[in-house]
C-alpha cells in the first residue's frame, strides 16, 4: 500500500535515488509484517526558497542519519552515539505500560510490535539546535499500540521513560541530565495518527545511536521530544514532568511545537540548516508545526503557542 500526503518529500530527497530502489532488499532483512507504506504526510508545499529542479532540499543518506545525533546518554558530541553505543544491548527488550488504563504490565518488543503492521514514513526531522533532516522512518502508529491497554478517562498524558544502563550508557554516568530520561505529550498528541512508535530507518532495524529498538516520533515537534530506547509508557491524570523542561524550562517548554515564530532564548527559530547540504548552504525557512500544520494544528486550538512554547 502507497499513501502519500501532499508528496513534494520524494525518495530522492531521502538517498541517491540507485540507492532507494534499492529499498526492497532493506525492507526483507528487516522482516516487515505486511505492506509497507510511504507515508509523506503533512508536508506544506512551501518547502524551502528552492525552484523546480533546484538542488536546495539536500539528501540525508543513511549515514548523515546515523552519524549525527544527540543521544545524551553516550555523550554530548553528536558523534558520541555512533562512537560510543556499541556496547549497547537492544535485545531483549521489555517495556512496561502504567497508570491510567485497564490492561497494564510488562510486554516484550515482540508483544508490542507483533500486531501491528510496520509501516515506512518519511517525515521532517527538526532540531531545536535549528538544524533538520528528512529520515525514512519504519514503525507502528503509537496511538493504535495505546488503544490496546486500554487507557481510563483520568489518562490526560501519556509519559515515556528510557532506559538506564549507565554501564553500556557512558553519559548517564555524567550529571548534565537527570536520568533516566523521561518526555511526555497530551492523549490527544499521542493518539494522532502522524505519531508513531519507531523500530528501524532505511528498512532496518534502528541503529543503537538512533534510539533502539522503540523511539517515539512525534514529526511535528523538536526533536528532544522524540524520546529514545524507551522502557516505560505511562498514563497520568496530571502533566508528567520531562526531563529538559525541568533542567531548563525557560529554554524548553512541554509542548515543544515548532514554531519559527518563538524563538529559543539563545538562537533564532526562523530558520534551519538542513544536515547534508553543505558548510556554505544558505538555511532555509522553519515551516510552522515542522510543516505538518493542516494536520495537527486543531490539537491546539484556543492555546496561546507563545506562552505554551
Amino acid at each position: 500500500m502507497l499513501i502519500r500526503k501532499k508528496a513534494n518529500i520524494k525518495p530522492s530527497d531521502i538517498t541517491p535515488e540507485n540507492r532507494y530502489l534499492d529499498r526492497r532488499s532493506f525492507i526483507r532483512s528487516a522482516t516487515l509484517a505486511g505492506s509497507s507504506l510511504l507515508f509523506t504526510a503533512g508536508c506544506s508545499g512551501a518547502d524551502d526558497d528552492r525552484t523546480p529542479g533546484d538542488s536546495g532540499m539536500q539528501v540525508n543518506s543513511f549515514k548523515d542519519i546515523t552519524s549525527y545525533n544527540n543521544f545524551y546518554e553516550f555523550g554530548l558530541d553528536k558523534k558520541d552515539p555512533a562512537r560510543l553505543s556499541g556496547k549497547f544491548r537492544p535485545r531483549p527488550w521489555s517495556v512496561t505500560v502504567d497508570g491510567e488504563a485497564e490492561n497494564t504490565g510488562v510486554f516484550d518488543f515482540e508483544d508490542i510490535v507483533k500486531p501491528h503492521m510496520i509501516e515506512e514514513r518519511i517525515y521532517r526531522f527538526r532540531c531545536v539546535e535549528a538544524w533538520s533532516m528528512v529520515v525514512p522512518w519504519n514503525g507502528i502508529a503509537l496511538g493504535n499500540l495505546l488503544k490496546r491497554f486500554k487507557p481510563t478517562s483520568k489518562a490526560k498524558y501519556v509519559a515515556f521513560e528510557t532506559v538506564y544502563r549507565p554501564s553500556e550508557m557512558p553519559g548517564q554516568r555524567s550529571h548534565l541530565l537527570d536520568f533516566p530520561y523521561i518526555e511526555g505529550l497530551t492523549i490527544a498528541e499521542a493518539m494522532h495518527p502522524l505519531a508513531m512508535l519507531a523500530t528501524g530507518l532505511y528498512g532496518v532495524d534502528l541503529p543503537n545511536q538512533n534510539g533502539a529498538p522503540l523511539r517515539l516520533i512525534v514529526p511535528w515537534k523538536y526533536g528532544f521530544k522524540n524520546i529514545k530506547s524507551i522502557v516505560r509508557i505511562s498514563f497520568t491524570e496530571i502533566r508528567p514532568r520531562t526531563t529538559w523542561s525541568e533542567t531548563a524550562p525557560s529554554e524548553y517548554g512541554f509542548y515543544a511545537n515548532v514554531n519559527p515564530e518563538v524563538d529559543h532564548p539563545r538562537w533564532s527559530q526562523a530558520r534551519e540548516r538542513r544536515i547534508g547540504s553543505g558548510l556554505f548552504a544558505k538555511k532555509q525557512p522553519t515551516l510552522m508545526f515542522n510543516g505538518y500544520a493542516d494536520e495537527v494544528a486543531g490539537l491546539y486550538t484556543g492555546l496561546d503557542l507563545t506562552r505554551n512554547f
